[in-house]
């Protein structure tokens, strides 16, 4: 349910869920999942970066004083596509390496029963074997493109951890593939592969040019879409009990490559143009194949959003929200 203000409502809400980047592409499709299927017993408060700067210990700590959270999601981070993290990889470390202890820190002082935050599969070691899992997350060095990106988000596997074991916090990890969905940021530039090759191929239909795909294509991924893994972290947070993270994925049989993602956006969009393969542009890491046995043995009948529809009720938003989405 949407959140609920007043302190006589507060003292008979056993669950009080703070979700941090709530305003994103996962803190959306979270919104959506709890107001589809509301707990009278639960409160669930969505704020962004307007409503605290979590770079911030103060700013962090006034947050959690006028919420006072039971549990929280963390979902807040500096983000960006490849080419972004390439330029700034100090800042991608610096900035998300705060967020992250002021969140964890300030759970921990106010009492938070359970904290889940969201890692990325690029935290993953560039040199590896394949299907990579929950037990290899510390094995090696992650991509040089987006080194001090990944390596904040690793440490938060490594403080859940210290929390645990010094204070006996319940604070666990979940490591979805790459998400997609309405709201996400559709940017040109530094957005990632789905909401850029969307925006992408609606400039293209609209303005009758080439379609130009960075890259050759043959980068292959596993995506998630929002509303599913949506669904999964508050499984996670009502019902996963371990510390050590959790994979949420679609199985290994469901990566393709970069071309068949175009492929598929182009239908979605009933595309006609051709479609170019810019190969000066960079390929980033190939593969970064995830297994999803871990989740599978909690949920196995979980069934995922066939890609080719979550794909185009994607461009379907893009399509109808194109003023004001996030370009």
């Amino acid at each position: 349910m949407a959140a609920q203000n007043g302190e006589a409502k507060r003292t008979k809400v056993p669950m009080r869920v703070l979700v941090t980047g709530g305003t994103g592409l996962v803190g959306q499709a979270i919104h959506r999942v709890v107001q589809e299927d509301p707990c009278e017993d639960e409160e669930w408060i969505f704020v962004s970066s307007k409503d605290a700067d979590l770079t911030d210990p103060a700013a962090t700590q006034a947050l959690f004083e006028r919420h006072q959270p039971t549990h929280v999601i963390h979902l807040a981070a500096m983000v960006g596509g490849l080419f972004r993290n390439l330029k700034y990889n100090l800042d991608f470390w610096r900035n998300n390496i705060r967020i992250n202890d002021n969140v964890l820190h300030l759970a921990y002082e106010n009492g938070v029963r359970k904290c889940v935050s969201c890692l990325s599969t690029c935290i993953f070691p560039d040199k590896t074997t394949y299907p990579i899992d929950e037990t290899m997350v510390h094995n090696g060095p992650p991509h040089d493109s987006n080194f001090g990106y990944s390596y904040a988000k690793r440490m938060i596997d490594v403080q859940n951890r210290a929390y645990y074991v010094q204070h006996g916090c319940k604070f666990t990890s979940v490591i979805p593939t790459n998400v997609f969905g309405p709201h996400d940021n559709f940017n040109l530039e530094d957005g990632h592969v789905v909401p850029g090759l969307v925006h992408k191929v609606y400039t293209a239909k609209r303005d009758n040019k080439p379609l130009t795909v960075w890259g050759t294509g043959s980068p292959r991924r596993q995506f998630i879409y929002s509303y599913d893994l949506a669904r999964l972290m508050v499984w996670v947070l009502k019902d996963y009990q371990e510390v050590d993270p959790i994979i949420l994925s679609v199985g290994e049989e469901d990566e393709i490559s970069i071309k068949e993602c175009a492929e598929l956006v182009v239908d979605a969009m009933d595309f006609k143009g051709e479609v170019i393969f810019d190969t000066t542009k960079s390929d980033g890491q190939f593969k970064k194949t995830a297994s999803n046995a871990k989740l599978r043995k909690y949920l196995p009948d979980f069934r995922f959003t066939p890609i080719k529809q979550a794909l185009k009720e994607t461009c379907d938003w893009f399509t109808e929200n194109y003023d004001t989405a996030r370009k």
